[in-house]
């Protein structure tokens, strides 16, 4: 491919990159800024056109993991949650399970805040820290699964992938499913969905991590 070519198509799909970034930005606070993550982007959608080839119905799907993987190698590059931060966090996380059991139901906002002796932004920073975790996790389980497909030689691999992401969407309940849907094919934010879903940013955000890891462990048993 011509540096001509290349150049017409990283603008024809430059608006995918700057969705993704969106998106990521929303659940990935503080570590990379919108600019930052639109550039990472544009450089993983070069290396994907070049691994790719010629663009074809199949590519904005291929394109899409690679900028999202560039972004967060990136974030993982610059060790964005420090060993101290990640320990705290386990902290917390038991906390909350702790919280939990004795309420006989999840805490709001407010109560996980008190438990915890920290101001409510600073319990919603967490979560948003705890999700983007897991997100990280989720991913590097698909881009091996989708590099397995795009390198097999036949349609029985790529086949295969659609299967195991349709069997992990359905490991999810309903509303877990609508959450997806909105983050990833709506591209909505946790705000947004949590006027939507008449829900706090917060419970959003935990609905979220819920789904990833529970489609996370469907994968791994595909």
């Amino acid at each position: 491919m011509s540096a001509q070519d290349e150049g017409r198509h990283l603008v024809a799909y430059a608006p995918l990159v700057k969705r993704i970034a969106r998106q990521l930005n929303s659940q990935v606070t503080g570590a990379i800024g919108r600019e930052d993550m639109e550039q990472i982007g544009l450089m993983g959608l070069l290396e994907a056109l070049r691994r790719y080839g010629e663009p074809d119905a199949g590519f904005a799907s291929y394109a899409g993991l690679r900028v999202r993987g560039a972004i967060l190698d990136e974030l993982r590059r610059q060790d964005w949650r420090p060993r101290a931060v990640r320990q705290d966090s386990h902290k917390m996380r038991d906390a909350v399970r702790a919280l939990t059991r004795r309420l006989g139901r999840e805490p709001n906002d407010k109560e996980a805040a008190e438990a915890l002796g920290v101001t409510q932004d600073a319990w919603r920073q967490f979560l948003l820290d705890d999700v983007a975790e897991e997100l990280l996790s989720f991913d590097d389980m698909l881009q091996e699964s989708t590099e397995r497909a795009a390198t097999s030689p036949g349609p029985e691999e790529q086949y295969a992938l659609r299967r195991s992401l349709e069997q992990a969407l359905a490991a999810l309940n309903e509303r877990e499913q609508r959450v997806v849907q909105m983050i990833y094919e709506f591209e909505l934010s946790y705000k947004e969905i949590a006027a939507v879903l008449d829900l706090s940013d917060a419970r959003v955000c935990q609905l979220n991590k819920s789904a990833l890891a529970k489609m996370k462990a469907a994968l791994a048993q595909a």
